[in-house]
């Protein structure tokens, strides 16, 4: 009973946030303090992508089909923003395990300005080309006539994505956690409730269709990134712009860069592969895309928590090889490790129990629901790998190595699974449950394998 009033006010303390020193702190209890903020960040992430599928699912297949199509496009602009959530919490967490807080600070301040000029760059490039993305994607017209719009402001809004990314990395590398969950509840619950009051409108108040689900996404997510930025300059964390921050340093933006290319490396190859397994579904269908849609995003369901979870695994490994622990750090991967592989466990069950029925809660066309289910079913035989396999990915990141990470994603993703999926889907005709075998095989391998060269200890080498 004791244990558990503990466990309890230790869950307490994680939601409400206290910075730690987690170089000295007990190893389980700081994956706790770090991982469940993580875990309802993530969570809310999660729960936005369900929402939001779950309101455009009511305007048709078309809609369904756009938001998947736009949304693997996103996945690009999405990469860079890891990419430099990573450099994030890498350099943040070392500078922190070196009690160098004033570096720290100037390290925020220039991931501030290389963040924004890069969205700046892409938003301006994909609003003006959108039309052509969506060509490209193999949109039919009825789709580009449908979600035209949408596309355009999702990729012009993509500036708040990018800071929302790079910002709750620094957060956790910090080990201020819950300062990045509820930057992310409160953009993602403002979402939440602009969703059907801007697709189905309100009183006598018409709604914007398609459109109104993306100037939802972008409100809420800029009102996230307003939060962030009050938290970063009021001066109340040993995380904090000051005026002698703010100038700009191009020897530390040419660190950011290169850590973070390792980072955007990884994800731009694990974003070309998803879209081109998307472009690869859009050959059977819009069925077969809403289908491929629903599931994704419920797959996203679980894979953010954990995620989160992995996390935690990237700033106990920052901060204690900032403090010459790499022994601790070891430790805590291993255990964080664990309990990713039981989470994953128990969603792979709920998936294979449960799939039609989720299936169907988004949509009402038998077809769309039956390739929903199959997706959930084949994808999550694989989920106790992939739980590994994440921790792994994230102790490398959170000790500066990107390039490990990005050299299993080509050789796994490029070189094996898109032409698995390829092969099995056209040539052996098994259309999209090829694609599903070819993801579920692919993504267990890539876990052991990061499994593997984990194992082999260099990153603990890392300088950053």
């Amino acid at each position: 009973m004791k244990t558990y009033r503990s466990f309890l006010q230790l869950v307490w303390d994680a939601v409400k946030g206290k910075e730690q020193d987690y170089t000295t702190l007990g190893i389980k209890q700081g994956i706790v303090l770090l991982a469940i903020p993580m875990i309802l960040e993530m969570l809310m992430e999660s729960m936005f992508a369900v929402v939001d599928i779950f309101f455009v699912g009511r305007l048709g297949a078309n809609a369904l089909a756009t938001v998947g199509l736009t949304e693997s496009i996103l996945m690009i602009i999405y990469a860079v923003g890891m990419g430099i959530s990573i450099a994030a919490t890498a350099m943040i967490s070392r500078r922190f395990g070196e009690k160098n807080y004033q570096e720290a600070g100037t390290v925020n301040f220039q991931l501030l300005v290389t963040g924004a000029f890069l969205a700046l760059l892409m938003g301006g490039l994909a609003t003006y080309f959108a039309r052509d993305i969506l060509m490209l994607m193999g949109a039919s017209a009825e789709v580009i006539e449908t979600g035209l719009t949408y596309t355009r402001i999702i990729f012009a809004g993509n500036l708040a994505i990018i800071m929302l990314f790079l910002i709750n990395g620094a957060f956790r590398g910090a080990g201020l956690p819950h300062l990045a969950m509820r930057a992310l509840w409160i953009a993602n619950g403002a979402n939440i409730v602009l969703d059907p009051l801007l697709i189905f409108g309100v009183g006598n108040i018409a709604g914007l269709g398609l459109e109104g689900a993306a100037w939802a996404t972008t409100a809420g997510r800029s009102i996230g990134v307003l939060y962030q930025l009050y938290h970063l300059f009021n001066g109340k964390h040993l995380l904090k712009i000051t005026r002698q921050n703010v100038v700009i340093n191009l020897a530390v933006i040419w660190r950011i860069l290169k850590v973070s290319s390792g980072g955007v490396g990884q994800y731009l190859i694990d974003s070309a592969s998803w879209i081109f397994l998307t472009r690869l579904i859009a050959e059977f269908g819009s069925n077969a895309l809403a289908g491929y849609t629903i599931a994704f995003r419920l797959i996203v369901f679980t894979l953010l928590p954990a995620w989160g979870l992995s996390s935690a695994a990237a700033t106990l490994v920052g901060q204690n090889l900032g403090a010459q622990k790499a022994k601790r750090a070891e430790l805590a991967v291993w255990l964080t490790a664990r309990y990713n592989v039981i989470f994953m466990a128990a969603a792979t069950a709920v998936f294979l129990l449960f799939g039609d029925k989720l299936s169907a809660l988004f949509s009402n066309d038998p077809e769309v629901i039956r390739i929903s289910s199959q997706a959930l079913a084949i994808i999550t035989l694989g989920y106790i790998f992939f739980g590994l396999g994440m921790v792994m990915v994230q102790a490398f990141n959170g000790a500066g190595d990107t390039r490990t990470p990005a050299l299993i994603n080509i050789g796994v993703l490029w070189v094996i699974e898109i032409p698995l999926a390829y092969f099995l889907a056209i040539t052996m005709e098994l259309n999209a449950t090829g694609i599903f075998v070819a993801i579920a095989f692919c993504h267990s391998f890539h876990a052991l394998v990061s499994w593997w060269l984990f194992r082999k200890g260099t990153w603990k080498t890392t300088k950053i």
